[in-house]
């Protein structure tokens, strides 16, 4: 099994928490948000494309609305094989971190 790295668990983490709403614009917003950085859509659309074809990901197209000028909106959504992902690298995350209590990092603690 391959490790999800960052990027792809920050997206699928997205693509999870707006539902309905995964579209790469609302996905754009809600990482910035999430992790006070700016995120292009070309930052977003390079792992959209990798998780899909590892099959975590799913896409559909919404009806064209006259709001968007006539165009359709793609929407992500997770699959249950994207999900068993987020939950393993959630897992080995904790492993990693299980027992540190104390992270001293160049005169820094937390």
């Amino acid at each position: 099994m391959k490790l999800l790295t960052r990027s792809e668990e920050y997206v699928l983490l997205a693509v999870w928490r707006l539902q309905d709403e995964a579209y790469s614009l609302a996905l754009m917003h809600e990482l910035s948000k999430a992790t006070g950085q700016d995120w292009s859509l070309g930052s977003i659309y390079t792992p959209l494309e990798r998780l899909g074809k590892r099959g975590l990901l799913t896409s559909y197209q919404t009806k064209p609305t006259a709001k968007r000028g006539g165009r359709p909106r793609r929407v992500y959504q997770l699959t249950a094989m994207g999900r068993k992902e987020l939950l393993h690298t959630r897992k080995v995350e904790n492993s990693m971190w299980s027992g540190i209590t104390n992270l001293t990092l160049a005169g820094v603690t937390s």
